[in-house]
């Protein structure tokens, strides 16, 4: 990676450096140069073994990959297919305020990352240093223009900005650029887009998607026009014009909300067999932990490793949108269930917050939150508090939590210390060696609620239905075989211990 400083003479005082994050040279090559920093695992070690299943979910989302090499025009094919024909050349864009430089770098890298999922090829990376954004051009006069030459020299088709952009920043810059310019919020929201499968994740992100376009329609010419009016000499259109007409964008922006209107009813109407299966299990008193955890950090491996679940696992960020509940059973015998959910990530759109409440509150109402974080990335604290925010949000700070430092196999033990430092009492695992997973079963079965009821009972022989139910449900503090029945001693549920009170000792 290379770092340059490069004063540009513009207005504006004082005179601020643009740090290169990615030279020009390596982005020419092709060559990636984002380091130890990158947000997507290495290739070599991206991929588990027979504990992820046969992965054809991965195959299939692989079969639409687009192909580098194709070149076509807009013009001559639609929108769909040109997005799968050729890859996105794009240059990423950030601003930074003395002394952040670091965490800059480090959310460039993280957007490079988004952007490769979403299907584009990175050329290059740039930050200014400067106290705050512009609040025309996002960057200051002086540096959109050299963004202008930097893009004309390599050939960009996009610049993507590190944050979410106002929607006249967007005009502004991409008037001076003169190639379509996006945010970091409309990377994260394509994304979604493609990896969405169920009818619920679909309309989430759709929903997700309008409430970040209805503030930034932009009319062109005519569409902005309302029905002209008045006499033909004096600018009018003349007879059959008249009238109190609707600009195009009013009738988009109308269509838009009534579009957002159904789409609501919609994921409210998917809340109530969720919210049955949840009380079914409530009932039931079968804990639930909820895995949560920064994108890409290994929660769906984890999944597998621990249930043999066979969910989707990919070297990409946001790979699981829809929430995956799987049975495990303790060492006890009990059951529990475990949830895989959406992953988070810094700036978290709240549109997407708000978007996926409904599967965020799986989060919320488990009893135990398996905390994952990558224990290779480089700023894992920024991970830890990122997904504690979010976690806050939905509910669920008190709670219990588990931190596990996963992909434990990639790190060496100077870099365990510094992780054991931001949390003592966390774990350590790998999904890929299976290194630490019984001593997280563990740590799991010990954190599991005990039912409410204690209860003491001698359950005669003909009632083997009733035992089975306290193994499965109950927590078993004794057992033995008597002459009149089985003797137990057990935490079991308010359900199963009114079916027990004729048999209580």
């Amino acid at each position: 990676m290379t770092d340059t400083t490069t004063p540009i003479s513009t207005d504006e005082t004082p005179v601020d450096p643009v740090d290169r994050v990615l030279s020009r040279a390596d982005a020419h090559s092709g060559v990636r140069v984002f380091g130890a920093a990158q947000a997507l695992q290495d290739e070599a070690t991206a991929f588990g073994g027979s504990t992820d299943g046969e992965q054809w979910d991965r195959e299939e989302r692989a079969a639409l990959r687009r192909v580098p090499g194709l070149s076509t025009e807009l013009e001559d094919v639609t929108e769909v297919e040109y997005r799968q024909l050729r890859l996105e050349n794009v240059i990423l864009v950030g601003v930074h305020p003395q002394g952040e430089q670091s965490d800059a770098e480090n959310s460039l890298r993280e957007l490079a990352a988004l952007a490769e999922t979403a299907g584009a090829v990175v050329l290059d990376g740039v930050l200014q240093r400067r106290p705050h954004p512009d609040p025309a051009t996002y960057l200051g006069r002086g540096k959109a223009q050299e963004l202008k030459d930097l893009v004309a020299a390599l050939g960009a088709d996009t610049v993507i900005a590190d944050t979410e952009l106002a929607p006249s920043q967007r005009r502004a810059l991409e008037d001076v650029v003169k190639v379509k310019v996006i945010d970091r919020t409309t990377v994260i929201l394509d994304i979604f887009s493609q990896h969405a499968k169920s009818r619920e994740g679909k309309a989430q992100v759709e929903l997700a998607q309008l409430e970040y376009l209805l503030p930034r329609l932009r009319g062109w010419g005519d569409s902005m026009s309302r029905q002209a009016g008045g006499q033909v000499g004096a600018g009018g259109a003349g007879m059959g014009s008249r009238g109190p007409g609707e600009t195009k964008i009013e009738l988009d922006r109308r269509r838009i909300r009534t579009k957002m209107a159904i789409l609501r009813r919609q994921i409210r109407d998917f809340a109530p067999a969720r919210d049955a299966k949840r009380a079914e299990r409530k009932r039931n008193t079968i804990p639930s932990v909820a895995i949560a955890g920064y994108t890409n950090a290994g929660k769906s491996s984890l999944l597998n490793r621990l249930t043999s679940a066979g969910v989707l696992v990919e070297n990409a960020l946001f790979a699981t949108l829809d929430a995956t509940v799987r049975r495990a059973e303790a060492s006890d015998g009990r059951i529990y269930t475990l949830t895989d959910t959406v992953g988070f990530v810094r700036n978290l759109p709240h549109q997407l917050v708000e978007a996926f409440r409904s599967t965020l509150e799986e989060v919320g109402d488990s009893d135990v939150i398996l905390h994952v974080v990558d224990a290779a990335h480089p700023d894992p604290a920024s991970q830890l508090q990122t997904v504690r925010d979010v976690i806050g949000d939905v509910g669920a700070r008190d709670i219990t939590e588990i931190v596990v430092f996963n992909k434990a196999d990639l790190v060496d033990e100077d870099t365990r210390m510094v992780l054991r430092g931001l949390e003592p009492r966390a774990l350590f695992a790998s999904s890929r060696t299976g290194e630490g997973i019984e001593e997280l079963r563990s740590a799991l079965e010990a954190a599991l609620p005990l039912p409410a009821v204690e209860v003491h009972a001698v359950v005669p022989y003909d009632r083997g239905d009733l035992v089975s139910a306290v193994h499965e449900t109950g927590h078993i503090i004794s057992e033995a075989h008597e002459e009149d029945g089985t003797a137990l001693h057990a935490h079991v549920s308010e359900r199963l211990a009114a079916e027990l009170a004729p048999f209580v000792s």
